[in-house]
């Protein structure tokens, strides 16, 4: 795999499309795209696949006064991951750690009511799963979402992103049952140095292209 970059996430969401192939068409797929980042990808690989689209939320538990750094994740259904090696790095303990998953439940049920409004989710049980995101960096956000993921029943899931590194992948592979990705980068460690374009997601797009894609609309505007 070349290190490719991406315009931004809808670019990489048509070029992973391309990888995903085998699956167009089929009355048994549905796409899942992480909210919020991994919506615009998804939109592109449910569209092109002629697949159904649905949001799956998945909220990130950061260390205290490093949010951005990832010690877990907590995902829809409520399954939590630990990245042990970030926690015990750090020392925190596992009642900071339920502290902080805490706050994050909060946010992820906010979240999960302001993207889906009224619709009910799409039916996962018996069905092959694809589960996009934007990008692995540790596999830890993923990893929480594919173990929720498990939990609904489906036949089959497929984890796909357009780019990750090496280690990340490896750690899903062992979860899901494939991963499709278009870029390995062997010298960029952050997602966002595999796009051109890293602009956050906002609640707004998510909602747009959830919208568009229930209505069949190719271009939402936001």
């Amino acid at each position: 795999m070349g290190e490719e970059v991406f315009a931004d996430r809808r670019d990489a969401g048509r070029r992973l499309a391309r990888l995903l192939g085998e699956y167009g068409g089929r009355e048994d797929v549905v796409v899942l795209g992480l909210a919020r980042g991994g919506i615009p990808v998804a939109f592109e690989v449910a569209r092109a696949l002629e697949a159904p689209l649905d949001v799956f939320t998945v909220r990130k538990i950061g260390v205290p006064g490093q949010e951005e750094l990832a010690m877990g994740a907590i995902a829809s259904g409520g399954a939590v991951v630990m990245n042990y090696a970030v926690a015990d790095e750090l020392g925190i303990s596992s009642v900071r750690f339920d502290l902080q998953a805490e706050r994050a439940s909060v946010e992820l049920e906010r979240r999960e009511r302001a993207y889906r409004g009224d619709r009910p989710p799409l039916r996962i049980e018996g069905r092959t799963v694809i589960l996009v995101d934007d990008g692995l960096a540790t596999g830890t956000t993923m990893r929480a979402s594919v173990r929720a993921v498990r939990e609904l029943g489906p036949a089959r899931l497929v984890v796909a992103v357009p780019t990750a590194t090496a280690s990340a992948c490896r750690e899903v592979a062992a979860i899901a049952d494939d991963v499709v990705c278009v870029s390995i980068p062997q010298h960029r460690y952050a997602v966002s140095q595999s796009y051109d374009d890293f602009a956050q997601t906002t609640d707004d797009e998510v909602r747009a292209l959830l919208a568009a894609a229930a209505d069949g609309q190719d271009d939402p505007a936001f």
